[in-house]
């Protein structure tokens, strides 16, 4: 794959159902978040909420995007990492509603030190059930266009 996405391809399909999945994702970072911990959600939460996921869904999706449409042998990075890298503005909104932060195990601690809600996605799940089929679909491919390359190079 070289810059284009095009259509019917694995890339393709998990940027499609990423572009649906992440504003809602955003929104339900804060709104759960704060129902589990606070036990409610105030109206001008919610409304935070959605003006947040409005605000960063288009700038997540495209940064997906890009990733996506990148070579595979330039990708310097994955599709959860961005989504991982994306939880501040979530938290920045719990944080200015005053919601406690939760209790992190150290191996959350030390891989996410601003990750003080614990929101970051440890898989496509995670983000939206939606999400499974196309993300191991999208690994699956990149993995076997790495390793036909390598081949085609007399590498293994």
């Amino acid at each position: 794959m070289n810059g284009e996405v095009h259509p019917d391809d694995p890339p393709s399909e998990l940027a499609d159902a990423l572009a649906v999945a992440v504003p809602v994702w955003l929104e339900r970072c804060v709104t759960a978040t704060a129902a589990r911990i606070d036990g409610t959600v105030s109206p001008q939460l919610r409304a935070d909420a959605v003006d947040m996921a409005a605000a960063v869904a288009p700038v997540v999706t495209d940064r997906l995007r890009q990733l996506l449409s990148t070579d595979v042998d330039e990708q310097r990075a994955n599709p959860l990492q961005v989504l991982r890298s994306s939880v501040a503005a979530p938290t920045d909104v719990l944080r200015r509603h005053g919601v406690a932060t939760v209790e992190r195990d150290e191996f959350a601690r030390r891989s996410f030190p601003d990750d003080v809600y614990g929101l970051a996605p440890a898989s496509w799940g995670d983000v939206d059930p939606a999400l499974v089929e196309p993300g191991v679909g999208w690994g699956a491919w990149k993995a076997a266009t790495v390793r036909h390359r390598r081949r085609e190079e007399g590498r293994r």
